[in-house]
């Protein structure tokens, strides 16, 4: 008799597995969907009273404020990793953008606060309550603060952002701050949809804090945790009646050393004295370690004195004798010899041995200049006191001043490069009107300068031609947060040839660079806050980004310089010859140019609220999209210029020229610029609210298309 075959219909037995599927898919595209609706929450919290303080700050009516001591400090914390240049030194903000970009960085924080909290009570943030999304314990409640912090803070974020960041960090792309946002997004993105072979794509966050995320309007039944593993049961229940299972040993680690315990006694024999091995081994080594330490001082320190006994007046050395002593003295690597040699070069009059004691100087580089700055100081102080008559000799410390200074000159050269936390704040290396004059002037061309501390240093007339104050670090990429950068700080640096010098992102501020050469010079970013830059020649220099608030640039050229996105708040720029000057997008607020010749520069969407360019010359101007807002254009010549898209509400255009009676024809530059045109582009531009036209200026505006209430 036939056994009877009972058949299986396949529509009966998929049907339940395809609606969860559905289920499944519909659940994690909800999930995405709050996820990407908190991160959007979160950003728009920052970045709306970021925008709304950036627009204000641009404002030439608020008052200017010093930077808020928490947005500094959270702009450091962050640069660090994300290998951010800081923006070093005093920034001043309009005051409401102080209180706006605060709030910028609390109200996210709040909203994160918050969202963690209604997640940890209720088991849903704001967005997964729109969505219909849950999450629960094993339990089917609220997770708790706990979970939600195991689950968000590590699992969600710290763990899929330090997976990025490692990726980031050791590949080609770092520092690019777009890769490394891409890969977090894509991270975070994988872990949260979990493993495309798991039922359900339980997300790995749930899995280390024991949540699940559900439907809000499913509730949670004990079958919703097997559910994962339903089809992994039936698998196994089929193998356990066709295959024969091999016989496993399943004791624990507890019951193997119960089993084993002469094994056991010996590994933690072996392990203990390994350990009290490398405990004496260690201990040995750092022992020794110090007595070749202190033997090697002492022996310096002997070496020292024998080599102090043969300079003595009274040994009777020769010259070649004592100059063997003094170079041999430079070989020792001992504080002791370092400052008997400095001040050996105060005392020394012999031409030959002076030469010979800043040879020895020289080959023990860097690690001299302290001394050799404490010894610049005090020579330095002696001939101040030489003014005021309380010592007669200003010709003999003058002598031993300039041996000072070629000494850390020599140094600086040789070691170039190698000089990166230097101290030489305060010394002494250039010029000094209340000081004898010198022969020596500091030259210091062609050479790497990062990261020395030159604050408040006299280097006036100093030579700085091609010379870098601004290195990578150590992570040997360019503008990150360890750069090397100098100091210059309330530097002197008069008359001072800065030609081609890079001086990216270098601290400058209140420095006095009066009469300065510095052509064709890389100031990009740097800090010049308060600087005094009169009469400097920038020429061709690069100035893009560089902040130079109240900074005094009166009779400087910067002809064909770039300043675009230059901060230049308040600067005073009087008589400034800027023809072709790149302005774009600078700030110019309150900044007074009166008669300066501006001609052929572009100052399209630059903000020039507030500024005063009477009698300036603007021919060939390029003044598109600008804020020009209560301007002083009294007596300016605007022939040439380009005012289309300007705002000009509230500026004075008394006696200012718009259409010249006759073009100059020596004019070449003009003409070049602006080819065809005779007179300001004003077509469509809006001098409703302009303040003191004239009937001349009112007719020319109108027949040119311009924009007033009395035009026909």
């Amino acid at each position: 008799m036939a056994a009877p075959i009972v058949r299986r219909t396949t529509n009966q037995s998929s049907s339940p597995q395809e609606a969860g599927r559905a289920k499944s898919r519909q659940l994690l595209v909800r999930r995405v969907a709050a996820w990407v609706t908190e991160i959007t929450l979160f950003v728009a919290s920052g970045l709306m009273p970021f925008g709304i303080g950036v627009y204000l700050n641009s404002n030439a009516d608020l008052n200017r404020v010093q930077l808020n001591p928490i947005l500094v400090a959270t702009e450091r914390t962050i640069a660090r990793p994300l290998a951010l240049p800081v923006n070093y030194g005093t920034r001043h903000v309009a005051w409401p953008t102080n209180f706006l970009w605060t709030v910028a960085i609390l109200a996210p924080l709040t909203l994160s606060c918050w969202q963690l909290y209604l997640l940890a009570k209720i088991g849903s943030t704001i967005p997964k309550s729109w969505f219909g999304v849950r999450v629960v314990n094993s339990q089917g409640q609220a997770p708790g603060l706990g979970a939600v912090l195991l689950r968000e803070g590590i699992g969600r974020w710290t763990g899929p952002i330090s997976i990025a960041y490692v990726l980031w960090y050791y590949s080609a792309a770092f520092p690019n701050l777009g890769v490394f946002t891409g890969l977090c997004m894509v991270i975070l993105l994988a872990e949260g949809i979990g493993l495309p072979w798991q039922q359900g794509r339980r997300a790995l966050h749930d899995r280390l804090a024991g949540t699940y995320t559900i439907d809000a309007k499913t509730p949670f039944t004990p079958s919703f945790l097997n559910e994962n593993t339903q089809s992994q049961d039936e698998e196994a229940a089929i193998a356990s009646i066709v295959i024969t299972p091999q016989p496993r040993d399943h004791s624990s680690p507890r019951q193997w050393k119960q089993q084993n315990p002469n094994i056991t006694l010996l590994v933690v024999a072996l392990s203990s004295m390994a350990a009290v091995l490398a405990t004496l081994i260690g201990t040995q080594i750092y022992i020794q370690t110090q007595q070749n330490q202190r033997a090697t001082e002492q022996n310096n320190s002997q070496q020292f004195l024998a080599l102090v006994k043969r300079l003595n007046f009274n040994s009777g050395a020769t010259n070649d004798e004592r100059r063997g002593t003094i170079l041999a003295l430079g070989t020792l690597n001992d504080p002791q010899a370092i400052q008997f040699l400095v001040d050996l070069l105060a005392k020394e009059t012999d031409p030959i041995l002076l030469d010979t004691i800043q040879q020895a100087l020289v080959s023990l580089g860097p690690i001299a200049i302290p001394d050799l700055k404490r010894m610049n100081q005090y020579l330095a102080n002696d001939l101040e006191s030489v003014d005021n008559n309380k010592f007669q000799q200003p010709e003999l410390r003058q002598k031993q001043l300039s041996v000072n200074q070629q000494a850390i000159n020599k140094i600086l050269r040789v070691y170039s490069g190698q000089t990166n936390g230097i101290d030489l704040a305060h010394a002494l290396l250039g010029q000094s009107g209340s000081l004898k004059s010198s022969s020596f002037n500091l030259t210091l061309d062609k050479v790497d300068l990062s990261g020395i501390n030159f604050k408040s240093a006299n280097l006036n007339q100093a030579s700085f031609k091609g010379t870098r104050f601004h290195g990578v670090g150590d992570n040997g990429r360019w503008d990150t947060y360890d750069d090397w950068i100098a100091d210059l700080t309330q530097a002197q640096m008069k008359q001072a040839n800065l030609t081609d010098a890079i001086l990216s992102r270098v601290l400058m501020n209140r420095a006095d660079l009066s009469r300065a050469i510095l052509k064709r010079a890389n100031l990009s970013n740097a800090r010049l806050i308060g600087a005094n830059l009169s009469s400097a020649q920038l020429a061709g220099a690069d100035l893009s980004g560089a902040v130079l608030e109240n900074a005094s640039l009166t009779g400087a050229d910067l002809g064909q310089a770039n300043l675009n996105e230059a901060e230049l708040y308040a600067a005073h720029l009087g008589r400034v010859i800027a023809i072709g000057t790149q302005l774009s997008y600078a700030n110019l607020t309150k900044t007074d140019w009166q008669g300066a010749d501006l001609s052929g520069a572009y100052l399209n969407h630059a903000n020039l609220g507030n500024a005063n360019l009477s009698a300036t010359r603007l021919t060939g101007t390029i003044f598109r999209s600008a804020n020009m807002e209560n301007v002083n254009l009294r007596n300016a010549d605007l022939s040439l210029a380009d005012l289309q898209g300007a705002d000009l509400a509230g500026s004075d255009f008394q006696g200012a020229i718009l259409s010249p009676s006759k073009q100059d024809p020596t004019d070449q530059f003009v003409q070049k610029q602006v080819i065809g045109s005779q007179s300001a582009v004003v077509k469509g531009v809006d001098f409703s609210q302009v303040k003191n036209l004239d009937a001349k200026q009112l007719a020319y505006i109108c027949t040119q298309g311009g924009i007033h209430p009395r035009c026909p």
